[in-house]
Order: structure tokens, then sequence, then C-alpha cells
């Protein structure tokens, strides 16, 4: 794309998902996916895509691993939108060869047991979304944790060679309850009990007041509140913030 479009996107006032999702449909020629997790910053984008009638795909990746209650609001927020989300899931061999490997809950083992099921269960899945994709929507937020501080709305994802789209980067958690509060929009009830950051049911756990947001994700490690894989780079370093991201054709 020239950069006459690129310099589109930094008018963008980076507080407004509406406008930044907007902006990217109508900047973007191709196919754009959101992968939904039904947490809180997710359900917002879900409702913002919805309403607008934007032609972004949602789709999730059902690790096979989810609390009921993710099942049951992702159940809620097809009946609240009228649509259906698209799911992938495992390969089945490479599941059963993992299990092979390292057991039903090897994961807790080792980090590189836990980053293996994580590779097996999401990221690889992940790639199937994506195939065909120009453009990655998704909910990560700056002030999520530490590693996530200089996520911005609009990044290049080296790895994928996708444009990779953040239109809450900008907000806060108090922000995304407001607007959830106020518009009605499905939330999964595992937030209420203390559990802020949702991923798999063994390994997210509730947090404590005043616990960084994410610390229950892979709360045995010594490292708590890291990262699964779908975010990062082959090195491991959180995919930064691009002041220009090159928007591929």
């Amino acid at each position: 794309m020239s950069a006459a479009l690129l310099d589109r996107f930094p008018e963008v006032d980076p507080r407004d998902p509406a406008a930044i999702l907007a902006a990217a449909r109508a900047a973007i020629d191709g196919r754009i996916v959101f992968t939904t997790s039904f947490g809180l910053e997710d359900q917002v984008i879900t409702h913002l895509i919805a309403e607008a009638g934007l032609t972004i795909d949602i789709a999730t990746i059902d690790t096979g691993r989810l609390f009921a209650e993710t099942y049951e609001v992702w159940a809620r927020t097809e009946e609240r939108y009228g649509l259906r989300i698209r799911s992938v899931h495992p390969d089945a061999e490479d599941l059963s060869a993992l299990l092979a490997t390292q057991g039903v809950n090897g994961f807790y083992d080792s980090v590189a047991a836990r980053k293996s099921c994580c590779d097996t269960r999401k990221v690889v899945p992940l790639g199937h979304l994506l195939a065909g994709a120009v453009a990655w929507v998704t909910g990560l937020r700056a002030d999520q944790s530490g590693s996530r501080a200089e996520v911005s709305p609009w990044s290049r994802d080296e790895t994928r060679g996708l444009l990779k789209v953040s239109p809450l980067a900008a907000w806060s958690r108090a922000e995304a309850v407001a607007f959830a509060d106020g518009h009605d929009v499905p939330r999964n009830t595992l937030h209420a009990q203390g559990f802020l950051s949702i991923g798999c049911a063994p390994c997210t756990r509730a947090v404590a007041p005043g616990e960084p947001e994410r610390a229950g994700r892979w709360w045995w490690e010594e490292e708590a509140g890291g990262e699964c894989g779908l975010h990062v780079t082959a090195d491991g370093r959180l995919v930064r913030a691009a002041a220009r991201p090159e928007i591929p054709a």
C-alpha cells in the first residue's frame, strides 16, 4: 500500500476503538480476522464490530480446556448479536502426540512443557485462522501487564506478515467495564469472581486484590502472567508498536 494510505492511520483517535476498526476496514483490501477469547476486551470489540456491521471475521480458538463459563458466554454472544463465531481446534494427531509425551497435565512440570502445550492448543490453530488474512484484530491493552506497555493500535506482526490492530490499546480496564455496562455487552461470569484474564481452565486462577491483571495466568511459574506465544516473535519478544506500520497489499 502507498505511503499516503499509511498516513491515514495516525490521524485516527487512538482512544476511539470504533473509529480504529472502521478505518482499518476502509483502508485495507482483503480479509481481516478478529480472534476472541470472550474476555472483557474481546467482548467490547465484538460489540463494536457487530453494531457497525463491519466485514471483519470473528473467530476463536477452542483449546479443548476452556472453562464451562467461557462456552456459556460464547453462546450468549452469538444469541445477542445474531452471528456465528468460527472456531478452530488443535490438530488431533498433534494433541495425541503432546499428551503421549507430557501427560494430560504435564504443562505444570516446566515452562518449556507449558509453552509446548500452548503451541499445540493455541499457536498452531491460530495460524489456521489467520491463513489468507491481511490484518489481525486483537484485544490487547497497554496497561494489562508490563510486557504489554508499548502496545499501540497499529503494529506489524513480522512473524505472520500481518497488520495487527489493537483498538483498545489505549483504554484502561475500567473504561472497558464502563462501556460493557452501558451497552449490554455479554460478559464471562468468572470476571465477577476475580478472574480478570481468562484462558484455559487449568492455567487460570482468580487474582487477589492489588495483584496485576494477568497474575492469574500460568500462576505456578516464577514469572506469572506471561504470554502463551500468540503475541510474541520467534525469539520470545512481545510484538511492539510500529510508528508507521507497513500494511501488506
